[in-house]
């Protein structure tokens, strides 16, 4: 059995050709699907996928599956047909997104974007900077970009505690988390987006991080409260790092242009050199899987 796949790019067509069993067909998004549509089993829409996706799953009458390039359904979830299953591509962006998280951090403490003000304005700005050695970071998120991040952050002699949706062994429950915020110097949060954690971080959530605390965002957007993330940052007691913002992209009078205490980078924490060879290779997997009968393990069951 052949199962026929829709793919969005020349790179996929490649990656999936050479797995037996499967069938890739190239189409190009916003355009009409090719005469092969009619017997895909297995959609792939491209990387963050807009909002047309209705239009193209209405036009595959046999479609069982709609496998990601994005670690994130949340584009997704509610969409797919009753019935056709939806997969992640969780683990192909975290190392990516974790590194960033680290870069974002490293920035904030040695004042980084300060120093680069001031070769810009020809002053040698001489001074001591924070560091990240011995900070306390609390990660909320205990996924696979959780663990990369907790993997290279702790080389750098900080110390990391993790939350999860659920307690177990080394991770804390999330009904923890209230306590467990004033005690940390940085919070990094890496959720999918859900009904739970959209507005997570609230302005209750802020008033628990302690003075001078950094707030990291590599989550989606609406994870943060950003009226009361501006608030904080404005009165100068908080700091933070945003890779994802509400909404995206920011127009040009949005507070967060210019709020003081914030780094700020456009949601590219995951897009960088290799990108498409990783997020294939978990592709493959997937498929080879779902080719073989068998489910594939990035499967999204209700919110995730």
């Amino acid at each position: 059995m052949t199962l026929t796949v829709l793919v969005p790019d020349e790179f996929g067509v490649k990656a999936l050709s050479e797995v037996d069993g499967l069938r890739p067909v190239r189409y190009q998004p916003g355009e009409p699907l090719p005469p092969e549509a009619a017997d895909a089993e297995v959609l792939v829409p491209r990387f963050l996928q807009g909002p047309d996706l209705g239009a193209v799953l209405a036009q595959l009458p046999r479609l069982r599956l709609v496998q990601l390039l994005s670690a994130g359904a949340e584009r997704f979830i509610g969409q797919v047909p009753d019935g056709v299953l939806l997969s992640t591509c969780r683990g192909a962006h975290g190392g990516s997104t974790a590194e960033w998280a680290v870069a974002a951090l490293l920035s904030i403490y040695r004042e980084l974007p300060g120093f680069e003000r001031a070769r810009r304005e020809r002053r040698w700005d001489y001074h001591y900077t924070d560091t990240l050695q011995d900070k306390r970071v609390l990660v909320v998120g205990a996924g696979d970009l959780g663990r990369q991040f907790r993997r290279r952050i702790e080389p750098f002699d900080a110390t990391v505690t993790m939350v999860g949706r659920t307690a177990r062994d080394g991770v804390h429950g999330m009904d923890e988390l209230p306590g467990l915020l004033g005690d940390h110097d940085a919070v990094l949060v890496v959720v999918p987006l859900t009904d739970e954690t959209t507005g997570l971080v609230d302005a209750e959530f802020l008033a628990r991080m302690p003075d001078g605390a950094v707030l990291v965002n590599a989550a989606r957007g609406p994870v943060v409260d950003t009226d009361a993330l501006v608030a904080e940052l404005s009165s100068g007691r908080l700091r933070a790092a945003l890779d994802v913002t509400e909404p995206e992209p920011l127009p040009d009078d949005h507070p967060l242009w210019n709020v003081p205490g914030l780094l700020l980078t456009p949601h590219v924490a995951g897009s960088c050199r290799g990108s498409d060879q990783r997020a294939y290779a978990v592709v493959v997997s997937e498929l080879t899987r779902f080719a073989a009968g068998l489910e594939p393990e990035n499967l999204v069951r209700g919110d995730y």
